[in-house]
């Protein structure tokens, strides 16, 4: 175990007995990315929207396959930074930022970031709802593999650091800055778990809304991938064309959405800038195996830049050590230019389409409609654990909570199960 980490991030909410030793013997943090990597809310993610719906094509990304190429980002940057002279981290940070990274998504919801709306719109009696926030929540309750002395759920009993790695948003909604917008990283009822995650040591009462360098390294591998993946499965669906675009419309999305600050001439420059050091297209996509060869150079290309130009920038500002709080990641204003760039690009045409508007209103309709009859119906249709959780609930809210929960854990083609099982079917029940 590297002794940059100190026990208290290896530390447990609930000691665990020693495991018999295995040939080699797995760290904490190594026990942590396989307890991740086998947990039923990580299978879940291969049937939920990443962009496009999982089941509309064999090419595009899902929720899991999006999180196995973070993951993948997450540990080369992680190596990156723990070279010779950079102030190694060691072969710790990189399964902690792996591990974050497979877990980042695991709260989101059906359909997307348009789910995550729906349930935020619906949440509101109840805290609200944050697909970060209920990350924590199933890594710490929902995901069950080890129980207190009470006999509750303390979710997969991960390392503090592994959890503080895995805190895109480290603070609960009434104390968010407002540059963080809506977003969030705890509900209040679970901030006990969150205050002991928080409380690595004396240097607590200066952390404020500090992420940890782990959680730095998740966030910049999600931005990376997502903007990159969503391009590269935007072209193969014929939607994008990047030696064609209205730089006009791409400019007021990219401002819109990323960048408030940026004008049409920034990312001009922008474009010719990464066409100068060879990351643009020189030619139309065309399907041919050339042509996928060429845009698999160009996604590769385009994410090895991005981690070299913030690797120098890190360790141009700090000789590290790269762990916990003790160095944070430095991102170039022309790194974060590029990827704004690209996550435009893809929000103008493909998340603003004419046809996935109309679709994301069939699913926003789709999912109030589920909460509504479940909110009535509660608890016979709910899973089992939902169904126990919301016996035990208190009131009104604790029980939309747990409604919440149950739903958020749904993938999309169950949410249209159930959907159709509960709302259509009462509805045809009714009718005759």
């Amino acid at each position: 175990m590297d002794d940059l980490y100190a026990a208290a991030d290896r530390e447990r909410l609930v000691t665990e007995a020693p495991k018999r030793v295995t040939a080699p013997e797995r760290t904490p943090f190594e026990r942590d990315r396989a307890r991740v990597v086998h947990a039923a809310s990580s299978r879940r993610l291969a049937a939920k929207t990443q962009v496009v719906g999982p089941q509309s094509d064999d090419f595009v990304r899902n929720r899991l396959t999006h999180s196995l190429e973070v993951a993948q980002v997450a540990r080369d940057l992680s190596r990156a930074l723990t070279g010779p002279g950079s102030g190694p981290g060691g072969p710790a940070l990189a399964d902690l930022a792996e591990t974050a990274a497979l877990a980042h998504d695991l709260g989101h919801p059906p359909f997307g970031h348009n789910g995550e709306s729906v349930l935020a719109e619906l949440s509101e009696a109840c805290g609200g709802f944050e697909g970060n926030a209920q990350t924590l929540r199933i890594l710490t309750r929902l995901e069950a593999k080890t129980v207190d002395q009470e006999g509750r759920s303390v979710g997969l009993n991960l390392t503090r650091a592994t959890l503080d790695a895995c805190t895109k948003y480290p603070w609960r909604r009434a104390d968010r800055p407002s540059s963080a917008g809506e977003k969030f990283g705890v509900y209040d009822d679970d901030l006990p778990i969150f205050t002991w995650m928080r409380r690595p040591g004396a240097e607590a009462a200066t952390l404020g809304h500090r992420r940890c360098l782990e959680a730095q390294i998740m966030d910049l591998s999600d931005d990376v991938a997502y903007s990159v993946h969503d391009i590269e499965d935007g072209i193969v669906a014929g939607r994008i064309d990047l030696l064609r675009l209205d730089l006009d419309a791409v400019t007021e999305t990219v401002r819109e959405w990323y960048l408030p600050d940026v004008d049409r001439d920034d990312l001009s420059a922008t474009i010719a800038g990464l066409a100068a050091g060879g990351c643009w297209p020189t030619a139309a996509y065309d399907g041919t195996r050339a042509g996928q060869a060429a845009l698999k150079n160009l996604t590769s290309d385009l994410i090895g830049r991005f981690c070299d130009d913030v690797q120098k920038a890190t360790y141009a500002a700090a000789a590290g050590p790269f762990v916990r709080y003790r160095a944070d990641l430095v991102v170039p204003e022309q790194t974060r230019r590029e990827i704004g760039l690209l996550k435009g690009i893809a929000a103008h045409y493909v998340m603003r389409a004419d046809d996935r508007l109309a679709l994301m209103g069939r699913q926003r309709e789709l999912l109030s409609e589920l909460v509504e009859v479940l909110v009535k119906t509660a608890p016979g249709p709910l899973d089992r654990p939902f169904a126990d959780d919301w016996r035990a609930a208190c009131d009104d809210a604790a029980r939309l909570r747990v409604v919440i929960d149950q739903v958020a854990s749904l993938t999309d083609v169950t949410a249209l199960s159930w959907h159709e099982r509960l709302v259509r079917g009462a509805s045809s029940t009714a009718g005759g």
